[in-house]
């Protein structure tokens, strides 16, 4: 990849707003980074404000299949389980790298460079590995590189229903994927140059305790990403079975630590929250999931001020939009405390951006030289964005407003994505 020059009326730089910015790119890393600059011959304009790429730090890409088919349905997570479940069971490597490259190529035209996609889809859907047992996952990669972004694929391990060990039935018998010694072979396999391959455990509904400790063992320096009290229910379930909340029996087994996120992590007692803090775990919050399946308002600001380093998913991708993410979280908190203010745009963007860390690539997250080429324009002349100030674009733009992603130096090609798209969707089929 040769050198590129890209220039922007405005960009987010690591202090603060710039004006007139030249980024200039060699082999996919920015090279340097220069405001007030006269932009040189054949640099490209990225109109609007320039942010970082953004980071989807918790995907399920099959879940995607369920927008606008469950927002009327009564009922609650465990109801809508049941729907989501259906879709999983009707997915084979094929059609899931088709739903794949169409989510990914929503994420991109939305400006998300990077997507942590937290995968259990191992087997086929009796319960039999497939005759490559990575092929569910390997798809995802595939996908990703299709469209362009980067992914982390957070194989999860998934070997129990419950926290009681009850066995896995029906469809989660295709979440298996070979038990412990499966999980670790997938992690070890290579990866190509736009992948990381790295370790989930699904909640401690779905690891037996006993496991643990081989767990800790397998992952030594991360990352490794856990859905952690995302329902009461697993809370109550894990305390009658251990005499332990979630959280303090993942610390008790070396689990909690600054290469671990925690996702969703909505009812935690105080205690909980002290041990993450402390711990320096991250803490994935998807505050549109949360809304769209009643889950609940996680204690964003509690857990940022113990020490917790926040980043963003969409989850379910009933929308698939950071800018709205990173609303919810300082929304929740208003609902919440009856109180505006809790989290300022620079704290909002770093939210944002912080899934690039938190999914393997420290690399990423920053417009500054030596990190690598991610790109985001959004407009300022859209009927959501006119008038805006550049320093506050997170209040107000939307996916819609991305009108450029630059991943690694290459710019994405919008109309391939478009077409990405339409090639899944048109005629409403999943």
């Amino acid at each position: 990849m040769g050198a590129t020059a890209y220039v922007a009326p405005y960009a987010h730089l690591p202090g603060g707003l710039a004006r007139d910015v030249l980024v200039e790119v060699a082999a996919g890393r920015i090279t340097a980074v220069t405001p007030g600059a006269t932009p040189p011959p054949g640099a490209v304009r990225l109109d609007g404000v320039v942010l970082p790429g953004l980071a989807n730090a918790h995907s399920h890409a099959f879940h995607r299949a369920l927008r606008g088919r469950t927002a009327h349905v009564g009922g609650d997570f465990w109801s809508w389980r049941t729907a989501m479940y259906a879709v999983a069971a009707d997915l084979d490597p094929d059609r899931y790298l088709r739903l794949a490259t169409a989510v990914y190529a929503e994420m991109a035209l939305a400006g998300i460079t990077c997507v942590g996609e937290f995968h259990y889809l191992h087997d086929d859907p009796d319960g039999r590995p497939y005759g490559a047992p990575g092929a569910m996952g390997d798809a995802l990669v595939e996908a990703a590189r299709r469209v362009g972004i980067r992914i982390t694929l957070l194989d999860t391990l998934y070997l129990t229903a419950g926290v009681d060990g009850a066995p896995l039935t029906g469809v989660q018998r295709r979440f298996r994927g070979g038990g412990l010694d499966g999980w670790r072979q997938r992690a070890a396999a290579p990866a190509p140059a736009h992948a990381r391959r790295a370790a989930a455990v699904h909640s401690v509904r779905a690891v037996p305790a006993a496991l643990l400790p081989e767990v800790a063992a397998a992952v030594p320096g991360g990352p490794l990403h856990v859905h952690l009290s995302e329902q009461p229910a697993e809370n109550e379930a894990c305390l009658a079975a251990h005499g332990r909340t979630p959280a303090a029996l993942l610390d008790a087994h070396g689990l909690l630590g600054p290469d671990t996120t925690a996702v969703h992590a909505t009812h935690l007692t105080p205690a909980d929250v002290a041990l993450l803090g402390a711990s320096r775990t991250g803490v994935c919050l998807c505050p549109t999931t949360e809304r769209e399946l009643a889950d609940g308002i996680g204690p964003g600001r509690a857990l940022a001020d113990a020490g917790a380093t926040l980043s963003l998913g969409s989850d379910s991708h009933t929308v698939l939009d950071l800018f709205a993410e990173a609303r919810g979280v300082e929304e929740h908190e208003r609902l919440a405390t009856g109180r505006r203010g809790h989290f300022d745009p620079a704290a909002l963007l770093a939210a944002a951006t912080a899934g690039h860390a938190a999914c393997g690539w420290p690399d990423a997250g920053a417009i500054a030289a030596g990190r690598r080429a991610d790109l985001v324009a959004v407009r300022l002349d859209s009927p959501r964005t006119a008038g805006v100030d550049p320093a506050a674009i997170l209040a107000a733009a939307t996916a819609a407003d991305v009108t450029a992603t630059v991943c690694d130096g290459r710019l994405l090609d919008r109309a391939g994505l478009s077409a990405a798209l339409a090639a899944q969707w048109t005629g409403g089929t999943a």
